[in-house]
């Protein structure tokens, strides 16, 4: 005889699962941008990828939420600082063939609505940043624009590389990158909807 315990919980299960919202990185936008800049003395330079991919996700009826979950990924061998060579000794200082990507995963702690902009929130998030092997506890500020099937996620951060165990490179005899990079993310989120509806 089959006990009603397990059909119960496989109804809850059920019903969770196809009550949830989803929104997926549009990988084809041309406006996704990762941006890091570094500085030297007297110089600053940039490198930027729109590899970037993703996504947030959260249960319940209603919209994105606090608590909503979320993974970024960017793919660190497509960075272009403008110079080839340097782009190749960046991949070196990061040893890209061994990790690939940084990652950005966990949750929407706090969201407030933006008082200055319609349909615009300010959120903090909180989760684990991953580079170079090393995975770190972050927090980081974000804002978010809803559209009618799509939404825009702005985010800006600062990294020290020695907390990634990344020896910053030389550009010239005694001349090093600061440990502080400055990074920038653009990235386009495309609606899935809502489970079950």
């Amino acid at each position: 005889m089959t006990s009603a315990l397990p059909v119960a919980l496989l109804s809850i299960l059920y019903a969770t699962a196809i009550h949830a919202g989803e929104w997926h990185v549009d990988t084809a936008h041309l406006s996704n941008n990762v941006q890091f800049t570094s500085e030297v003395v007297g110089l600053q330079f940039d490198g930027t990828s729109r590899s970037i991919d993703g996504y947030v996700y959260w249960e319940g009826d209603g919209p994105f939420s606090e608590g909503s979950q979320f993974l970024f990924a960017v793919d660190m061998s497509t960075f272009d600082t403008g110079i080839g060579k340097r782009d190749r000794d960046m991949r070196v200082v990061l040893n890209t063939r061994k990790w690939p990507q940084a990652q950005f995963k966990g949750t929407i702690a706090t969201l407030t609505a933006d008082t200055s902009a319609t349909d615009t929130y300010r959120a903090l998030t909180r989760g684990t940043f991953s580079l170079h092997g090393i995975e770190l506890p972050v927090e980081i500020p974000a804002t978010v624009a809803l559209g009618d099937s799509t939404s825009h996620i702005g985010a800006t951060f600062t990294i020290r590389l020695q907390d990634y165990s990344i020896e910053a490179p030389s550009l010239a005899a005694f001349i090093k990158v600061s440990e502080e990079v400055d990074v920038s993310v653009q990235v386009h989120m495309k609606h899935i909807g809502q489970k079950g509806e």
